[in-house]
């Protein structure tokens, strides 16, 4: 059975959001331009579209265990790479102004790697996956003392690892020496609600406020 609380809240979009905003569904089943993609991570907890208050056909997101991006790869014949398909229709179909990477806190995928958690199944998708981040971990360096500090960095990291990532598409690089397309860090705070941005210039990540 289809369940319930899904009935539920559909039945609350039409009478609502769908009552109310016709037009720009109408208008959207034209096409889509959304100026901002959003690479964030599956977690039920962190959802992009109410992080931002963000309505339909404003946002293009891409969700994946840990808001990892994988570097361009030339050789795709054997493998299948959704969150870069993702990223090459995103940037060469929508052309979209903005790249967001979006990390939280009390991240499962890295705190699964962290603590080096035994394989949810045989082929280990998980696994296999996080791996992605064992670099970025061998840089930071082992947690000193402050275990959940660490974390946390390492989180934070993996957004960098994301981002520069990212400039190993060819389109991505292109468009952003050209000035068409800026690329963006964030972290969310589940328990808090405080938005982490990092500085354009690079460093660390500071709590958004507001002048």
């Amino acid at each position: 059975m289809f369940p319930q609380r899904l009935i539920d809240g559909y039945k609350s979009f039409l009478n609502g959001r769908l009552a109310h905003e016709r037009e720009r569904y109408e208008e959207l089943a034209k096409g889509q331009h959304p100026e901002v993609m959003l690479i964030g991570c599956g977690d039920s907890r962190v959802a992009p579209e109410t992080i931002f208050d963000a309505g339909p056909g404003e946002m293009f997101v891409v969700r994946n265990i840990a808001n990892l991006v994988p570097p361009c790869e030339s050789d795709v014949e054997e493998s299948y790479h959704g969150t870069s398909a993702a990223i090459e229709f995103g940037v060469n179909a929508l052309e979209v102004k903005h790249i967001v990477v979006m990390g939280h806190a009390s991240c499962g995928g890295v705190a699964a790697f962290a603590n080096k958690a035994a394989p949810l199944t045989k082929r280990d998708f998980i696994g296999k996956w996080m791996s992605q981040i064992a670099p970025v971990a061998e840089r930071l360096g082992p947690p000193q003392g402050d275990r959940a500090g660490w974390i946390r960095q390492l989180e934070w990291a993996v957004v960098e690892h994301s981002l520069k990532n990212l400039m190993t598409f060819p389109a991505v690089r292109q468009r952003v020496e050209k000035g068409l397309l800026q690329l963006h860090g964030a972290y969310f705070g589940i328990a808090t609600g405080v938005l982490f941005l990092r500085p354009e210039s690079g460093g660390d990540f500071k709590p958004y406020t507001e002048a």
